[in-house]
């Protein structure tokens, strides 16, 4: 792995272990025992970092939740749309528990941020629209949209919703996992006699997973 490459996944991990604001670059040159002079060879600041690790978490939007096109509905199927949240939450938890001010400190990263945001919408809202089509969801037509943008409101302010609303300090897999369920909750409201069952059995998967 090249050293632009070792730092931004320092970062990554540093930031997510200890939070954003609490890391320097001075900390991440030390972590890697590199001189901050070779760091800033690579970046120019902090911003500079977090803005490639954006990269990274675009990315994973883009490949985690393409609309499935002529596959059958499955398990399977599913459980890969629930795994990719699980994973985003995860892997960019930094983020989202301090996204306000991340995104305040830097206009380009806010306009990128926005823009993945609504591809995100787009892409979900479409899987909820074929979801409906097919007899697995029963979504009143034309609120799909509306749906997809809760579900995602859900999913980028539970971390934060934790952080202040309960007594623990940092972030763990299981307050992840009890929020996927909690977006399970709303597909399990609108799921159909045919696909309860499936339902049904993410939440009992989930629900081990979270233990």
């Amino acid at each position: 792995m090249k050293t632009r490459d070792k730092i931004i996944h320092a970062s990554l991990e540093l930031f997510n272990e200890h939070g954003e604001r609490n890391i320097t670059t001075n900390h991440i040159a030390a972590h890697m025992d590199i001189s901050p002079g070779n760091l800033y060879y690579h970046f120019r600041n902090k911003e500079d970092i977090i803005r490639s690790i954006f990269d990274m978490y675009e990315s994973h939007l883009g490949s985690g939740f393409k609309p499935y096109e002529g596959e059958q509905i499955t398990l399977e199927l599913l459980m890969g749309y629930f795994d990719a949240i699980f994973y985003t939450m995860w892997q960019f938890r930094f983020m989202y528990a301090n996204l306000a001010d991340i995104l305040s400190r830097d206009e380009q990263l806010k306009q990128r941020y926005l823009k993945a945001q609504q591809q995100v919408l787009q892409h979900s809202s479409h899987i909820l629209r074929q979801l409906n089509q097919e007899g697995f969801l029963a979504i009143e037509p034309g609120k799909e949209v509306e749906l997809a943008d809760t579900i995602k409101m859900l999913v980028s302010f539970w971390i934060s919703y934790k952080l202040t609303q309960s007594s623990i300090a940092s972030i763990n897999k299981a307050s992840l996992y009890e929020g996927l369920l909690r977006v399970l909750m709303i597909f399990r409201a609108y799921s159909t006699p045919q696909s309860r069952s499936t339902f049904d059995r993410l939440e009992q998967h989930y629900l081990a997973q979270a233990n």
